[in-house]
């Protein structure tokens, strides 16, 4: 599924598996995503690059041949989300989006139709040269996890060009009251927030999007209906595996 076809099978109704990377290793980078992943999430909010890094993990991406890279930015800021595109990014997960207008903005600044300034750079190479073509050949996902974000969801999911919700279950389990991401006496209220967004964004026909700790969750989540699942991180894997094979040499 390389490149633009990712777009299209995300906006024809079918379904893609990610994973996501925190570190700027675009050796690493380039090595998952020659495992089958569909795309490659790079994380310029709470990962550990800036610019540059998201840079070299997309020509990382590229370079597998296979996955399609994706880009969750820092803000909701015309900067960082023209710079990630320009860089060669497919699709952005735009963060902590309240309103329907925090949304808009964020279609704005990715389209040329919009407020996105022309220098495609990187992007000429995987996406039409015309401005037209550009805005349709783009996913921009916008963020719900937060509390006036939940409370909003239906208005943010109906907003014109906007591609899909993108949970993160982290924030989210904080908004709706959670002491910490994986509190287990608000499991009902984050599962009742999932089903909630993941129904607003089916009914206004775009992408429910979600991220997972593991391959049996996101097994889950695709089950339920989200139709875009992104697992874990390199960095946490990378601590598990170390961790495993040390339990089992001094086991």
């Amino acid at each position: 599924m390389h490149h633009s076809s990712f777009v299209d099978t995300l906006r024809d109704g079918g379904t893609a598996v990610g994973y996501w990377t925190v570190l700027d290793a675009p050796v690493a980078t380039e090595r998952v995503s020659m495992t089958g992943y569909d795309y490659i999430g790079i994380d310029a909010q709470h990962g550990l690059m800036g610019y540059d890094g998201v840079l070299r993990n997309l020509m990382a991406v590229d370079a597998g041949h296979r996955a399609a890279g994706v880009v969750r930015v820092a803000a909701n800021d015309p900067v960082g989300i023209g710079q990630a595109l320009d860089a060669g990014a497919l699709g952005v997960i735009v963060p902590l989006v309240d309103t329907a207008d925090d949304a808009a903005a964020a279609v704005r600044a990715a389209r040329y139709s919009g407020r996105r300034s022309y220098g495609p750079m990187r992007s000429g190479l995987r996406v039409g040269p015309r401005p037209v073509e550009s805005d349709r050949q783009v996913l921009v996902l916008a963020m719900i996890e937060t509390e006036q974000g939940l409370a909003n969801v239906e208005d943010i999911a109906r907003v014109d060009g906007l591609d899909g919700l993108y949970i993160g279950p982290s924030d989210l389990m904080l908004a709706v009251g959670g002491a910490y991401p994986a509190d287990p006496e608000h499991t009902d209220a984050l599962e009742a927030a999932v089903e909630r967004t993941r129904a607003a964004a089916e009914a206004a026909g775009i992408v429910p999007a979600i991220h997972t700790l593991d391959g049996a969750t996101a097994r889950k989540r695709l089950q339920a209906g989200f139709r875009m699942v992104t697992i874990a991180s390199d960095l946490t894997h990378l601590e598990a595996a170390a961790r495993s094979h040390l339990a089992e040499a001094k086991a």
